[in-house]
């Protein structure tokens, strides 16, 4: 692996990792905030329920491009022992074209629901925030995971 490759992959990492301490963080701190007004004050943190909803929507779905590119998703590896080095490459190509496949799939659904919920203006009960760009994202990032995904059919190891 080149150099700057490298480079590139341990400056994203540490941004999402950042950004992904940053999420947890915030719903860390609104939770205590909520739980200490809310016993102590009897004024709980208006839509904190809805926000930490949202924030950990963004949190998972911006991890999942993330684990994609680090291939750090749950694996059964036991068939590898028994199959050669060329075999497991082919494998490992056909799995990643299948993640790919499955990752567009559910990006064009979740697009599709993201239109519905759009039109529909649906929202949050309580803060009324609007759903649609939260599931646009979801779309987004799951194509991103694909595009990951097909990369790593044609990527030479």
């Amino acid at each position: 692996m080149a150099l700057a490759e490298q480079t590139w992959k341990r400056r994203a990492d540490a941004l999402l990792g950042v950004a992904a301490s940053a999420i947890l963080l915030a719903m860390m701190l609104l939770t205590v905030v909520d739980v200490v007004a809310r016993y102590v004050f009897s004024r709980p943190v208006r839509g904190a329920f809805e926000i930490t909803e949202l924030m950990l929507v963004v949190l998972i779905f911006a991890g999942l491009p993330l684990v994609s590119f680090s291939d750090e998703h749950a694996v059964m590896d036991f068939i590898d022992r028994v199959l050669g080095p060329r075999t497991q490459r082919a494998l490992g190509r056909a799995v990643q074209a299948t993640s790919a496949a499955f990752m567009f799939l559910m990006a064009w659904l979740t697009w599709l629901k993201a239109d519905r919920i759009w039109a529909y203006r649906d929202a949050t009960d309580v803060l009324r925030v609007v759903y649609g760009p939260f599931v646009y994202f979801m779309a987004g990032t799951l194509a991103l995971a694909g595009v990951i995904h097909l990369y790593k059919v044609v990527e030479r190891r």
